[in-house]
């Protein structure tokens, strides 16, 4: 399936979509040209959207729906290390683009939630893992989530690349997005529920440029 395909398949499931589907593309684009740099995507969001910070970072970091066998370097280098387990490891790991999901370092996020401000557990941890170039995905069905707009607000000063998705209003997350995808809905509920298959296109999307389906 074509990179164009996989979007339009989406407006075909999700008609209410359509008028996002230039931003999903432009979303796509940017997470492909952060790879190609070498760089890596931060996601963050609170309940609900905290779950999809994980379900993000495992589409990324290996397999969804294409094949992704590990480059004959790092092929040769496994089996330098150890030649029979070197083996076993080449053959069934699979090469990840890098994402890193915040709400999923919880002795971090409790440190700084007790010892410096609960508000600010995304952007400590944007302070310490974003560099330019990185792309940071907030996620907020409001779009005013203070810790979710502190996290925007330092990736902009760190020179990250910002993509909001949220409710039909954007809230105050929208100012410091890049790129916003803001789905036509308001109830929490229902934002979600069009949150997870705009979060999959852009996964496929990005997974179909770097990895071809083999058969």
């Amino acid at each position: 399936m074509e990179h164009k395909e996989i979007l339009e398949e989406l407006i075909t499931r999700y008609p209410k979509l359509k008028d996002t589907g230039d931003k999903i593309n432009e979303a796509a684009e940017r997470l492909i040209r952060c790879y190609q740099l070498g760089n890596k995507v931060l996601i963050c969001g609170n309940g609900g959207s905290s779950s999809d910070s994980d379900h993000i970072a495992g589409e990324l970091l290996k397999g969804f729906e294409n094949n992704r066998p590990i480059d004959d370097s790092m092929r040769g280098k496994l089996l330098s290390v150890s030649g029979k387990r070197g083996l076993y490891l080449a053959d069934r790991l699979q090469t990840g683009l890098p994402a890193i999901s915040l709400s999923a370092h919880t002795g971090l996020v409790t440190a700084v939630a007790n010892d410096i401000d609960a508000s600010l557990i995304y952007a400590q941890q944007v302070i310490g893992f974003g560099n330019p170039g990185d792309v940071l995905i907030g996620i907020s069905t409001s779009g005013n989530a203070q810790n979710v707009l502190d996290a925007a607000i330092t990736a902009r000063a760190k020179g990250l690349t910002i993509i909001g998705m949220t409710g039909e209003t954007g809230g105050k997350l929208k100012s410091f997005c890049d790129i916003l995808i803001n789905v036509p809905e308001k109830r929490t509920a229902f934002v979600q529920e069009l949150h997870l298959p705009v979060y999959h296109t852009l996964c496929l999307m990005v997974e179909k440029y770097f990895f071809e389906k083999q058969e």
